[in-house]
């Protein structure tokens, strides 16, 4: 078996999950963890990501909540920004642009980035297709990364252009999936948001800090939720021991289309539902320790 090094920080990475299951290919992946800085690599890396992201990945992210998450990610920044602060807001890869349409309407001026653009663009809203596609001199007062760095090939690289881009002022926000909390460590390989291999990276609270650190930022302001995220985690994780195919109740609840017959599909919405009630103080519990199934940090640029 060859050695892999870690992307960040260069030392080599020990096996961690040996097999974690691609819900939408079947095919199967390793996840191993940095000796040094925690950061957990998903292995192989496909040279193309293409064929796992099906159609519909892109927006309707959040089914129902989706209104009410932009509402609560824009409390987050201004909380970040502080004194009612507005100026220019970058959020990359910014899905259906739901987000940005919120933060535009409280008076933030808006750019996004997004691979497949097309939906946000026909909200009216500027998103390039990449980080590349901007000016060298555009400077943003906010940069946000909501769920995507974990999707990212080269994380410095990405950090590096993100600081290139903020202000002396600006505040960086990321939020990812937190697989050092406790659902994540009950769960394991059939955690839901490992979500390989869409997710190349796996971040906990230490590693998260040493990546943003390597890059010049010191983190500021953390928080351990985002309510749907950390509920989905505990309910579709549990009936991913107990159904024979895997997200289904997920995937219903945010319009993704599957093979999935009508009776299953109704029993997996059914003990969704129960158990996403039974998880609640769950939720509340894990946020409380700081142990929640997501992390969402603002960061500002050292010195």
């Amino acid at each position: 078996m060859s050695v892999h090094c870690c992307n960040v920080c260069g030392e080599r990475l020990t096996p961690f999950f040996r097999k974690v299951l691609d819900p939408l290919t079947k095919e199967t992946f390793r996840i191993e963890r940095c000796f040094r800085c925690g950061l957990g690599h998903t292995i192989p890396q496909p040279a193309d990501q293409t064929p796992y992201y099906a159609v519909g990945y892109y927006g309707n992210r959040h089914g129902l909540t989706a209104s009410h998450c932009s509402r609560r990610r824009l409390k987050f920044v201004n909380t970040a920004m502080g004194s009612g602060r507005r100026g220019r807001l970058l959020d990359i890869g910014c899905g259906d642009g739901s987000f940005l349409l919120t933060a535009q309407r409280a008076g933030w001026e808006v750019v996004g980035t997004e691979l497949n653009p097309s939906t946000a663009r026909g909200l009216g809203l500027d998103v390039k297709e990449n980080l590349d596609r901007l000016g060298d001199g555009e400077i943003f007062d906010c940069i946000t990364m909501w769920h995507t760095l974990e999707h990212m090939r080269d994380i410095p690289s990405v950090l590096r252009s993100v600081s290139m881009h903020l202000g002396a002022e600006g505040r960086l926000v990321v939020a990812v999936p937190d697989w050092g909390g406790i659902q994540a460590k009950m769960f394991g390989e059939r955690w839901l948001h490992l979500d390989v291999p869409r997710h190349l990276y796996h971040f906990n609270r230490g590693s998260l800090e040493y990546c943003l650190g390597s890059a010049g930022f010191i983190i500021e302001l953390c928080r351990h939720m985002e309510f749907e995220y950390d509920l989905l985690g505990w309910s579709q994780s549990a009936l991913n021991y107990i159904m024979p195919d895997p997200n289904i109740f997920f995937d219903t609840l945010t319009g993704k289309r599957s093979g999935i017959g009508p009776g299953m599909r109704g029993a997996a919405v059914a003990l969704g539902v129960l158990l996403s009630v039974a998880a609640l103080p769950a939720v509340a519990a894990e946020s409380m320790a700081g142990r929640g199934g997501t992390l969402i940090c603002s960061a500002r640029k050292r010195g």
